[in-house]
């Protein structure tokens, strides 16, 4: 198959290593409107950037190059108008309109373009929800395939492995709408203490390491469904350039992203709820000291936004408050994870254990040693940061390419993390609980906390009482 590029694996042009932002030329200055500095493609207009996308019978763009520039075209240029412009463009170059096509040279260029239509579909799926964008798929297919019965063979797959991925997808979505609006429901005020809402935790899994593992295929799974594209729509804001239009402001398409962030703040409140409930001291005492065993085995496997999400928990007031329950538990393992965790230096503690995670991950033998699952929000908070420090163009009107490089070498990093097949056994019934079991609102928290352990001064009395009699 002549002219075929070879292809990598999909994950090969994420990892750091494999991520090489050096878009290759032998000298720096402007080459087809694109301007390069040590070897590096710095910035260029929307045109060049798109044409630079476009393969020809003897050239392929770099993998680097169509994950930076599909991931953030978004921000100048909606998915299908890319799309379109790029088949438009072919067409021309290829003269597909002729009506004798030049057959050798479509055979040449017929892989290249498959291949990158294959890339398209693999990373950036859900672009594919819209019908316009297979309508110019498929139209690209039907004028190439008259001169190679094997491109009507290879759409076919391509077509297929797309709506094998979108369906997987949706229902993940789905089973996760489903999970919200049954726990919404859930979402009790208690007014007095409950006898007990639920079994408790250590009924479900007594085991640490257990739910540790299970917590880690909840997040995988959460992860699964975080299409890149959702870390720079999240961002989308008008393009000054473009007038009146803004791109996609009608719909941010962000929403496993959200929902990935809710189930962080839910797994908050389910420790805060699951140590202010029990009755006596010593049982309250035992679930600390059970989280913090769960987080420490979180510390171990690289999920790390577990690990966060339970120091959150047990540091959320109601919980901290409780100062006879703390006096019972051995605390030297907490303060060890609360120091990993510590945000001073911008998370300093936090980003080095990271690092040596994402390392680990880079040289595993073992699904095992590959997780890496970072803490969502400080991710986020990066990208925005990153986003929110630079321009999107230069005042020339030029696409910022060196901040699109960074960015999608970011989010790039954060895709290969995501692929990781969870390697535990997976327990329906604790899974089940972790999403489904009855949470206390904040005051529920505190009703809670304070029937456990009575108010200490005048502000927590009076907090009490507005909280057990809201109505006189």
């Amino acid at each position: 198959q002549e002219g075929m590029p070879q292809t990598l694996s999909s994950t090969s042009m994420f990892t750091p290593c494999g991520f090489s932002p050096h878009l290759h030329t032998s000298k720096d200055g402007e080459q087809g409107g694109l301007i390069f500095q040590d070897g590096n493609l710095t910035s260029a207009s929307l045109d060049a950037l798109i044409q630079h996308l476009i393969p020809t019978t003897d050239y392929y763009p770099e993998k680097a190059y169509i994950f930076t520039f599909l991931l953030s075209s978004r921000l100048f240029i909606e998915p299908h108008e890319l799309l379109s412009r790029v088949c438009h463009k072919c067409i021309e170059q290829q003269r597909l309109d002729d009506p004798v096509l030049d057959k050798a040279r479509i055979r040449k260029f017929g892989p290249k373009i498959l291949q990158l239509l294959t890339e398209w579909t693999e990373t950036f799926p859900y672009d594919f929800q819209e019908e316009r964008m297979i309508g110019h798929l498929k139209d690209m297919i039907h004028r190439i395939a008259p001169c190679d019965e094997a491109y009507w063979k290879k759409m076919n797959q391509l077509l297929q492995a797309l709506n094998q991925k979108l369906a997987t997808l949706s229902h993940g979505q789905e089973g996760i709408v489903k999970i919200s609006t049954a726990v919404s429901d859930k979402l009790v005020a208690f007014k007095t203490k409950p006898p007990s809402i639920q079994r408790e935790i250590l009924s479900v899994c007594s085991d640490p390491y257990t739910l540790a593992q299970q917590l880690t295929h909840v997040e995988l799974e959460r992860l699964s469904h975080i299409g890149p594209e959702e870390f720079v729509q999240a961002f989308v804001h008008k393009d000054p350039l473009d007038g009146t239009k803004t791109c996609f402001s009608e719909q941010k398409k962000t929403s496993n992203l959200e929902a990935y962030v809710k189930w962080f703040n839910r797994l908050c409140y389910l420790v805060a709820t699951e140590i202010c409930m029990p009755a006596k001291k010593k049982q309250r005492a035992q679930v600390i000291e059970f989280f913090i065993d769960v987080a420490r085995e979180c510390f171990n496997i690289g999920n790390f936004n577990s690990l966060m999400a339970i120091i959150s928990g047990m540091n959320m007031s109601p919980v901290s408050r409780l100062k006879k329950t703390w006096s019972k538990v051995k605390t030297a393992k907490f303060f060890i994870l609360e120091h990993q965790m510590d945000p001073t230096g911008n998370f300093y503690n936090y980003r080095t254990a990271l690092r040596g995670a994402a390392h680990r991950s880079l040289t595993a033998h073992s699904n095992r040693e590959k997780i890496v699952i970072p803490f969502f929000s400080l991710l986020i908070k990066d990208i925005y940061f990153l986003n929110e420090g630079c321009a999107n163009r230069l005042p020339n009107g030029h696409v910022n390419f060196e901040k699109f490089l960074e960015l999608a070498k970011q989010v790039g990093e954060f895709i290969t993390w995501k692929q990781v097949e969870c390697p535990f056994e997976q327990d329906p019934n604790i899974i089940h609980y972790l999403h489904t079991a009855p949470i206390f609102t904040e005051d529920g928290l505190y009703l809670a906390s304070y029937e456990s352990e009575s108010p200490e001064n005048q502000t927590e009395k009076d907090r009490w009482k507005s909280l057990r009699y809201p109505l006189i």
